[in-house]
């Protein structure tokens, strides 16, 4: 609202300023014509006041409607109305003012001139303020459809994210039944850590970008949750460079991935497992990388296997407009994926 008048009081300032000087050069053309200084500029004064009038009931009627591209032979008409009333009236106000015989009688001989001239103008006028306001309304236009896809981009990333925790919720809820009956102490344990992972996601509701070193953190607690869930079966190899803890990742962005690397890596195995999580900064990008064996006979692992995957790829294309910031390859019963966090 403040842009629009602001651009508004310029495109007013900036009539004002040609009134100004159409009616300096009318006194002076008059002049010239050999009337008085004072018989030339009240013919002027008179005269761009009423085309000024005319150019402002023609702005503000293109301000409030637009009209269609077969209707502009009506705006012409209209034009041609108002610019054959601003010369009839200059016809008929001027001789009272009792310039003589001589001054009336150009007024009578110039009065296609002067309707001529104030079509022109008046034309002008309905031009500019046409595209002007044009311009104004597709650049409104365009502000409303951004902001429609930002509300649903966010509505999208919102929804993505809550869908990371029920599974992990329920298999969490199951585990800390089956610890109840004989390992208690565990499971109080891991209902402590399960109510603090939970709560950090809470806080992190809010925060798109979040520094790598809060991250972590949270994906720690993850990680406790799912060693009392796999014991001694689940080891984790987390390493980062001093200089990545500030660099800022998608929050809740690395859980899922880890999730994955844990559902493929130890469901088709009953030994230990080693998930490994490392980070390094690179032509201003965050590389984040996570690696879990897996059996080439047992698992499939491929680009979008899982809603892990699939979500990461689709929030960091929603956030960053970008379809290249992660990658997948398995070589040597090794699955690894990577993933490019821009540090803008």
């Amino acid at each position: 609202m403040a842009s629009e008048q602001l651009s508004g009081k310029k495109l007013f300032g900036g009539f004002a300023i040609c009134g100004v000087v159409w009616a300096a050069l009318q006194a002076y053309l008059l002049h010239s014509f050999g009337f008085l200084w004072m018989v030339a500029l009240a013919d002027a004064v008179v005269s761009t006041l009423l085309l000024s009038l005319a150019c402002w009931l023609i702005n503000n009627n293109l301000r409030y409607y637009q009209p269609e591209r077969g209707s502009y032979v009506y705006l012409l008409v209209w034009c041609g109305a108002l610019a054959a009333g601003c010369a009839a009236s200059s016809r008929y106000l001027l001789p009272f003012f009792g310039f003589g015989v001589v001054y009336d009688n150009f007024l009578k001989q110039s009065f296609i001139i002067r309707m001529f001239t104030d079509f022109l103008a008046i034309g002008w006028m309905a031009m500019i303020s046409a595209l002007f306001y044009s311009q104004l309304d597709h650049k409104k236009t365009e502000q409303r459809k951004t902001e429609a896809e930002k509300l649903a981009r966010d509505a999208e990333l919102y929804n993505l994210r809550q869908q990371l925790q029920p599974h992990f919720l329920f298999n969490s809820l199951n585990s800390i039944n089956a610890l109840i009956g004989f390992r208690p102490e565990e499971a109080r344990k891991m209902v402590h850590q399960l109510s603090d992972f939970l709560r950090g996601t809470l806080k992190k509701d809010d925060q798109l970008l979040v520094p790598l070193s809060d991250e972590l953190a949270h994906l720690n607690l993850y990680l406790e949750i799912e060693k009392v869930r796999f014991g001694h079966r689940l080891q984790t190899e987390i390493s980062c460079h001093d200089k990545c803890g500030k660099a800022l990742i998608p929050s809740l962005l690395l859980q899922p991935l880890v999730e994955n690397a844990i559902k493929f890596g130890l469901y088709d195995t009953t030994g230990e497992v080693t998930i490994s999580i490392s980070g390094e900064l690179e032509d201003n990008y965050l590389i984040m990388t996570i690696q879990n064996p897996y059996d080439s006979q047992t698992s499939r692992p491929r680009k979008g296997t899982g809603f892990g995957l699939s979500g990461v790829q689709r929030r960091l294309y929603l956030i960053f407009a970008r379809n290249d910031l992660m990658e997948t390859h398995a070589n040597d019963n090794i699955f690894t994926t990577i993933i490019k966090i821009p540090q803008l």
